[in-house]
């Protein structure tokens, strides 16, 4: 499916701490020559675009303001950072059913506005965010996606890059599932300048697989800890994913997207490596696990689907054996990879 004609606008709805950072990072790589900040603060989203635009003069040239659902109509990329906040030592699934409430009115103002381009989710819990913001819209699986486990995946590389001492660009490693405490990281697929981490590490300190796997995934906790939210690392991601969409890359990213028959779970979001490209999601693909991985991967999506499930049943959506997936074949993209 090809996109209709859209401008080279992005918008970002939530003008918080997220949004703000996604749109000062996107002005200084000059990717949207027209940024749109979106909020139910006004002022505050008045006060943001102004304080971009003032350093907008000493970067590329873009033009940034304070809009309505309505700028939304021809954007090419529309990214809800808007999404309840977690506190302290507090789980991102413990705020789904706060923030699926903003991300369906978000999702259904911008139907009413008619958009029609790449709704990028980065408001948390991020997966069953995505899914949610699916069964509320109209847009095909593929144009919903979320930022999923392209954060964590850093993460994990940069720690990699620190044990072995080399660059984070030489280091390849995933982080897949949830976005979240039940994350997988896939080190039978880590690669160091190519070479598999057994190999690599045979005359090397032997990386504790285990302690590494617990830091990547409590890293967020510590940043909140200390300073009450993240913000740029996440929007760095959401800029990264924007990139290939906006460029057309077909990068492939581990993001979350719609998938069907997946591990045991049905009509979930959940992170895999992707190949994103103008059309958002191009392909999905399947890695190889080993019985562990597989394992925790089944586990975290079955854990996603059970929080999902219990979102489209409160919002009286219909249940994943119904419509939600099927009602139009043309919104269909299912895989069983």
């Amino acid at each position: 499916m090809t996109l209709r004609e859209s401008t080279d606008r992005i918008v970002i709805i939530g003008a918080g701490h997220v949004g703000a950072t996604a749109a000062y990072a996107m002005m200084l790589r000059g990717i949207f020559p027209e940024i749109v900040l979106i909020d139910d603060n006004h002022a505050l989203a008045s006060a943001e675009a102004a304080d971009l635009s003032d350093a907008n003069a000493l970067a590329r040239p873009s033009r940034i303001w304070a809009g309505t659902y309505d700028d939304a109509a021809s954007a090419k990329v529309a990214v809800i950072t808007a999404g309840a906040a977690t506190h302290g030592a507090e789980n991102r699934l413990s705020v789904a059913a706060r923030s699926a409430q903003i991300v369906r009115d978000c999702v259904n103002a911008l139907d009413a506005a008619g958009f029609d381009g790449i709704l990028l989710i980065a408001a948390n819990p991020v997966d069953v965010m995505t899914a949610i913001a699916f069964n509320s819209g109209s847009l095909p699986a593929s144009q919903v996606l979320g930022t999923g486990t392209l954060l964590d995946s850093n993460r994990l590389r940069q720690m990699l890059a620190a044990h072995f001492n080399v660059a984070a660009s030489a280091v390849d490693a995933v982080v897949l599932g949830e976005h979240g405490d039940s994350e997988v990281a896939i080190f039978s697929a880590v690669r160091i300048g190519g070479i598999p981490l057994q190999e690599f590490q045979t005359d090397r300190p032997i990386l504790d697989t285990v302690a590494v796997a617990k830091a990547v995934r409590e890293s967020a906790y510590s940043i909140v800890s200390g300073k009450g939210y993240t913000s740029f690392g996440i929007a760095t991601a959401i800029v990264r994913i924007c990139e290939a969409i906006i460029r057309n890359e077909r990068a492939v990213l581990p993001i979350s997207t719609l998938m069907h028959g997946i591990a045991g779970a049905d009509e979930i979001a959940i992170s895999m490596p992707c190949i994103i490209g103008a059309n958002g999601v191009e392909q999905v693909l399947a890695p190889l696990l080993n019985a562990d991985e597989a394992a925790a991967f089944r586990s975290s999506s079955l854990t996603i689907q059970g929080v999902v499930e219990a979102q489209v049943r409160e919002a009286g959506l219909p249940q994943s054996n119904e419509v939600a997936w099927l009602r139009d074949e043309a919104r269909s993209r299912t895989t069983s990879e």
